[in-house]
């Protein structure tokens, strides 16, 4: 799959930081910097910064200026009046970046209506002190989080996020199972749970890239760009012709988190402009995969045989509820 199986999301303020980077700020330092920092915080509340405006809306951040802000201090604006946000679930955010100099406004993402989705709501996702503010909110609440990373190129911001929606991921595959899948393809069946194993079926692969869904879903479709969770599981063949299984998110019971950008070309050739909730079997040539360089299970000049499962795309920017 990739030289990184899976891509880390920073554990604290990720909504945040993603949303300032994406605005071109540069107060949220290294995601591994913001591990640490999370992992440390006492969880320090903030005091004298208030919220109004209709709950569900963009917010009025106001506090005194200039107000020095201490990194990673919370404070609950506004109460929501949705569902109450469920553990393991995708959680998107609106987000307003306010300069604690002046209380200028920096960026919003609520005018282009671009809510970021990154956060998983579990410890993992968030970092156990935010876990413990965000983990019994609901759909529209507000909370001020302060960022200061002690740089002297910075600027210290209070960052309003106002939960808008939230999403139950999925397990396995969800959608219209294929029909018309060619009879010369490897066969694919699956157990109770969902987890692939394969047949070969007397396949001889080629040197082009095959794309075969399986399950379509109905999801939004996923970009070269975007990151992703996924289940899958790889193989290759064996010195007997049978499947020789190399990796397998399936085995360690958990799906994989990873950008397109971080993946063999095969996988990114091949996911890139398939659905959500899609099942796709890959038959990935060397060229498009390791090449002539052995990785691990994998011999040299190997063709992957993958089952995908798309489960989730953290490029999606509509908000569910």
């Amino acid at each position: 799959m990739s030289n990184n199986h899976s891509r880390k999301f920073g554990r604290i303020l990720a909504a945040a930081c993603a949303i300032a980077l994406s605005f071109g700020m540069a107060a949220c330092g290294s995601s591994s910097d913001n591990s640490k920092s999370a992992d440390s915080s006492d969880g320090t509340q903030m005091a004298g910064v208030k919220a109004t405006g209709t709950l569900g809306k963009k917010p009025k951040i106001t506090f005194h200026t200039p107000m020095k802000v201490v990194n990673n201090s919370y404070a609950v604006l506004q109460k929501g009046n949705g569902p109450a946000i469920q553990k393991d679930n995708h959680v998107c955010v609106q987000g307003i970046a306010l300069n604690a100099k002046d209380g200028s406004e920096m960026m919003s993402t609520w005018e282009k209506n671009t809510p970021d989705c990154s956060m998983i709501m579990n410890e993992d996702g968030t970092g156990k002190t935010y876990y413990n503010v965000l983990k019994d909110q609901k759909i529209n609440s507000t909370i001020a989080f302060g960022v200061n990373d002690n740089n002297k190129a910075s600027t210290s911001y209070i960052m309003a996020l106002t939960i808008v929606s939230q999403s139950k991921p999925m397990t396995r595959a969800e959608g219209e199972k294929v029909t018309d899948i060619p009879t010369d393809l490897p066969k694919v069946t699956l157990n109770e749970k969902g987890a692939p194993s394969i047949d070969f079926n007397g396949y001889k692969p080629g040197n082009d890239l095959v794309v075969q869904p399986l399950i379509k879903g109905k999801g939004q479709k996923v970009a070269e760009t975007d990151t992703i969770d996924a289940h899958y599981t790889g193989w290759v063949m064996d010195a007997d012709g049978k499947p020789s299984k190399f990796d397998s998110s399936w085995d360690r019971g958990k799906a994989a988190q990873f950008s397109l950008q971080q993946v063999v070309e095969g996988w990114k050739k091949g996911l890139a402009g398939q659905t959500v909730g899609s099942q796709v079997l890959l038959v990935i040539p060397p060229n498009l995969g390791y090449g002539d360089k052995a990785q691990a299970k994998i011999p040299a000049n190997s063709t992957l045989y993958f089952v995908v499962d798309i489960l989730y795309d953290y490029g999606q920017m509509q908000t569910q509820q």
